[in-house]
């Protein structure tokens, strides 16, 4: 499907996009669609956005979508928008984790770009297969990690390749959340029944949904390799079926030594992430709850903070920083970040133009490593704490 300029000022066209999952009742559709349109690249127009296909017409009504283009299932969406001459370009996937490889691999198939959400994956196995089929298709395949979309994520990670921390020593991780302390899954809640269910999250509680967020913004700040780590999953509320808080001892290729420790009974936190780093010649804070300050600490000199917009902050920041300094951005922008990446890569792609290397998202490969690690991890905690190397 070609990239055609509109009649739109400018010549911009939107990127016609789909939806599987996040219809009503649902939490992250709702982000998704609001950050494909912050930026203007995307355009919602068709979707399949429940299991029931009742639901996911009354969802798709609600939404706007046409009749014609609201699906009872993923399968015939994937079919009808193929062959359509307006079908969708690219499809966003936004439901419970035990879906993401079929859809995926379903849209893959019919020609069409991939937008996920994390993880990748249940199993090592499934991302293995996508892996290789996207780059059988070579279409872009995106997972929407959004921290990695944060200007001053962005900020510490020109810094780190910079030199500007030396060599690199400790990379200490947390992300700590206190939402689950009670058994909501026993009640009505969807998003804590899908969830803590092996059957749609996988092996993994809380490392799969924001452990893998943790590990995934250390490895994007370092460019660090994880080589092995070392983990305690612990479940402390009765009756639930997958951990609830998670600690790992992590040892980096290259020597450096960390810590991640994820939690969603840690009482009084709310989205508590957080990633430091330590070199030979200084160190790196910075905290998603303030997400436009990094701390920097040269050795032996005061501690700086710079700011998003401010004086200091490299190129990749300021490029995807929206409004002026002095004015928050954060979760939403960070998912548009991501939307905005994408759509270059779709365009670029669609047009037979070269990839544009300052375009920077996470990939299908990246989202084979959270995979690893979520299965590393669960089998150290098996183990009672064993070391256990990544493959």
């Amino acid at each position: 499907m070609a990239i055609e300029a509109s009649n739109e000022a400018g010549g911009h066209r939107r990127i016609r996009l789909g939806m599987v999952g996040g219809g009503q009742g649902a939490f992250i559709g709702a982000v998704h669609r609001i950050a494909a349109r912050i930026d203007d690249q995307f355009e919602l127009v068709a979707g399949a956005l429940a299991s029931d296909p009742v639901r996911a017409k009354a969802s798709a009504k609600e939404l706007g979508i046409a009749d014609d283009r609201a699906y009872g299932s993923f399968e015939e969406m994937a079919t009808v928008e193929a062959a359509r001459v307006d079908g969708i370009e690219a499809v966003s996937i936004v439901t419970p984790n035990h879906m993401h490889s079929p859809v995926a691999k379903t849209f893959l198939e019919a020609g069409i770009h991939v937008i996920c959400d994390k993880p990748l994956t249940t199993t090592v196995a499934e991302a293995e297969e996508l892996v290789a089929l996207v780059k059988k298709s070579g279409k872009v395949f995106v997972v929407t990690h959004n921290y990695t979309g944060y200007p001053m994520v962005r900020q510490a990670r020109a810094m780190v390749a910079n030199g500007d921390l030396g060599e690199i020593r400790l990379v200490h991780a947390e992300y700590l959340q206190d939402w689950l302390t009670e058994r909501l899954e026993a009640s009505s809640h969807k998003q804590a029944a899908w969830r803590t269910d092996p059957a749609r999250s996988g092996a993994g509680g809380c490392i799969g949904d924001i452990g893998t967020h943790a590990y995934n913004l250390a490895c994007f700040v370092t460019g660090l390799e994880l080589d092995e780590l070392l983990a305690q999953l612990s479940t402390f509320v009765e009756g639930r079926r997958l951990d609830d808080d998670v600690q790992i001892l992590l040892r980096w290729k290259g020597g450096a030594k960390g810590m991640l420790w994820a939690s969603q009974v840690a009482v009084g936190n709310e989205n508590g992430l957080t990633l430091r780093v330590y070199g030979s010649k200084g160190g790196l804070e910075w905290a998603q709850e303030n997400p436009n300050q990094l701390w920097f600490t040269p050795y032996g000199r005061p501690k700086q903070l710079l700011t998003r917009g401010g004086a200091g902050v490299l190129g990749d920041a300021g490029r995807v920083t929206r409004i002026p300094s002095g004015h928050p951005e954060g979760y939403l922008e960070g998912f548009a970040t991501i939307y905005a990446e994408a759509a270059r890569a779709i365009q670029a792609a669609e047009t037979g133009e070269k990839p544009d290397p300052d375009v920077i998202f996470p990939t299908v490969e990246d989202g084979l490593e959270g995979v690893k690690f979520i299965e590393a991890a669960v089998k150290s905690a098996t183990r009672k704490g064993a070391w256990v190397r990544m493959t």
